[in-house]
């Protein structure tokens, strides 16, 4: 992925979700696909922060194929990887806060988008065949409802 491993962290998502989200948002920063898995950069020390935005968005204890990856582990799979956003010259990446005027989605935007995604995979393993539509009743379905529900 380049000699920036310092300068970003990854999502790592199936592939298929992370298609579901390129479709949805033009801006997402550098993505590369790696075989079955889609890797979106994001702002240095975002791999930290993803248990405590998940937790806020109410998506922590629901199992997400969602992988964050720190810049050096990510960069060991480089080689294997194909730009489907490549950087550019003034990357900017998803991070926590954008600043004023900045371009691009913000990091609970992505995030939230990504979970979205790949929770929709996992309920398409319990009802095959059938269209999800994301809903409380749907999570609760899969045995993965939000926390509002259950305390």
């Amino acid at each position: 992925m380049g000699c920036y491993e310092d300068a970003y962290d990854v999502l790592d998502v199936p592939a298929e979700a992370g298609f579901q989200v390129l479709d949805r948002f033009t801006a997402t920063g550098p993505v590369a696909l790696r075989g079955r898995r889609m890797q979106f950069l994001v702002a240095p020390d975002s791999a930290e922060d993803l248990p405590g935005l998940l937790e806020w968005l109410e998506w922590s204890g629901i199992p997400l194929d969602l992988v964050p990856l720190n810049g050096r582990e990510a960069a060991c799979h480089r080689y294997a990887s194909a730009w489907l956003r490549p950087p550019g010259p003034d990357v900017q990446l998803p991070a926590l806060s954008l600043g004023a005027g900045t371009a691009g989605v913000g990091l609970a935007a992505l995030v939230s988008a990504l979970a979205n995604a790949c929770h929709r995979l996992r309920l398409r393993e319990f009802v095959p065949d059938q269209p999800c539509a994301f809903s409380y009743a749907s999570r609760m379905v899969a045995g993965t409802r939000p926390r509002s529900l259950t305390s």
